[in-house]
């Protein structure tokens, strides 16, 4: 005599074992990336508040008095002293006592009698720099089927969470309400901001 098949309930509780089995290593898949996008989310969220690929930093050379020479000369010879390899982009008086040497992440201000030169530069911040370049697709073509196959993945695991748990206690319980609220968030949003 054949075996009768597995009772519904038991089919429904196989499926939801490979959906947590789908759902445990899709996200464990997903880590990596959700750190870039979240991180840098967080990061350009705040534009107005601070520059979330740089950070401003301000040394102080003491390299003694400098010879009377034309403000370029002053420059380079500075440049030389301090190791600069780049050339700048502008060189000006910016009062008598003070030269402005600047190059494309730096600006260097001189005092040509007494040698103090204050250097405001921008060091890159690595990880959000990195993950704003990605998050914002400046890759371009390549980095689209990255973020793709995120978006998909994204879904996948959206799509395996919801069925994971039995429909009293998913769907049609506290899961179900929790969803509602997901889904209401960006839906009140748009209608209460008035919308793009």
């Amino acid at each position: 005599m054949p075996d009768a098949p597995p009772a519904p309930s038991r089919r429904g509780a196989d499926l939801r074992a490979t959906l947590r089995a789908w759902h445990r290593d899709l996200g464990f898949l997903a880590v990596g990336l959700t750190v870039v996008y979240a991180g840098s989310g967080l990061a350009v969220n705040h534009l107005a508040d601070w520059d979330p690929n740089f950070a401003r930093v301000e040394r102080v050379h003491e390299l003694g008095p400098l010879p009377s020479e034309a403000p370029e000369a002053v420059a380079r010879r500075v440049g030389e002293r301090l190791a600069i390899r780049e050339t700048p982009l502008d060189v000006f008086a910016a009062s008598p006592t003070r030269l402005d040497v600047v190059y494309e992440r730096r600006t260097l201000h001189v005092d040509p009698t007494t040698g103090r030169v204050v250097d405001e530069a921008e060091s890159p911040r690595f990880f959000l720099r990195l993950a704003n370049w990605l998050h914002l697709n400046r890759g371009k073509r390549a980095w689209i089927w990255f973020a793709d196959g995120y978006a998909v993945l994204l879904l996948a695991l959206a799509a395996t969470g919801v069925f994971m748990l039995p429909l009293r206690r998913g769907l049609l319980g506290r899961g179900g309400l929790f969803l509602l609220a997901g889904v209401a968030a960006p839906v009140l949003y748009v209608v209460l901001s008035g919308g793009p």
